[in-house]
């Protein structure tokens, strides 16, 4: 193979795993970041963070390929994806699944750094990952499981921090669950459409015309969820100051569904981004002083 065409090779795999959207691995990193400054109380040890962001962006890689294999008969059929390396046949399945294999042994190695109940907690998690993408065909919740599988770095967080996982790392994941549901949804109202022409399911779908208002329920469920986290963990109020600045993302979002235009719905899942690294910055200023004291 020459080298232009092993460059155009990798560059397939690097589609494949979307790498030139990252916004995927942002929405599964601030969880992530939340979980593990709340178990460290704002000082998690060097080899964990780096252990767990190099696991967010193969396990995000990896959810990426697995999703495309389950989808690779959907994708053709829907205008926004028929040009997928796998829905265009530019990429092989066995390739594919070698790619996916891959990244998740990558990780595995990764993992095992870390003691035996992150280890086993990570077991579940790439159950719940490869798993994920086939739920749309069986049920019409299936933001709810990508919370799950987006979610599951947080009891991982604090297992590999603390050796537990407390109340507050379940309340924190839960919380997780309800923020992958808000912004999936706004995902899923751009594909609404086409998702009822090929028979997949979505919460879109089954909110129907109460999608808005349901969002909007939501949103306020999430951040009633995380001011309960504040207060259970004990935070101050720096921590309550990003909370407050991410409640102003959730009613930009609002505004920019109002009309469920599909570019609209777009930007205001993209602006999820916005609402994580708000809540983490947040965390991290409530926890300044202590550390500097």
């Amino acid at each position: 193979m020459t080298s232009a065409r092993l460059a155009a090779h990798l560059g397939e795999y690097a589609l494949l795993m979307r790498l030139d959207r990252p916004i995927g691995s942002f929405l599964l990193l601030w969880p992530t970041l939340w979980a593990l400054w709340l178990a460290g109380r704002g000082q998690p040890t060097q080899k964990v963070v780096i252990v767990f962001l190099l696991g967010v962006v193969l396990m995000r890689s990896a959810g990426c390929v697995i999703n495309d294999i389950a989808d690779r008969h959907l994708d053709p059929l829907v205008a926004r994806t028929r040009q997928r390396p796998l829905a265009a046949q530019r990429v092989s399945v066995r390739e594919a699944m070698g790619l996916f294999l891959g990244l998740c042994g990558l990780a595995f190695v990764l993992v095992l750094s870390l003691n035996a109940l992150t280890v086993w907690l990570s077991l579940i998690g790439l159950v719940l990952a490869t798993v994920y993408p086939f739920m749309k065909r069986w049920h019409h919740l299936p933001q709810v499981h990508l919370g799950a599988a987006f979610g599951w770095s947080i009891p991982m967080a604090f297992a590999a921090l603390t050796d537990t996982v407390p109340g507050v790392g379940w309340l924190l994941f839960a919380t997780n669950v309800v923020w992958s549901v808000v912004y999936d949804t706004m995902y899923a109202m751009v594909d609404r459409d086409d998702d009822l022409l090929v028979g997949a399911k979505s919460t879109a779908i089954l909110f129907g015309e109460h999608d808005k208002r349901i969002i909007g329920c939501l949103q306020g469920l999430l951040l009633a969820m995380l001011i309960v986290v504040g207060v259970v963990a004990g935070l101050g109020w720096a921590y309550y100051l990003g909370v407050f600045a991410a409640s102003w993302f959730a009613l930009y979002q609002q505004y920019l569904i109002r009309d469920r235009e599909p570019a609209e719905c777009f930007k205001a899942f993209m602006n999820n981004n916005w609402f994580g690294l708000a809540v983490f910055c947040g965390i991290v200023l409530d926890f300044l002083p202590t550390i500097s004291s």
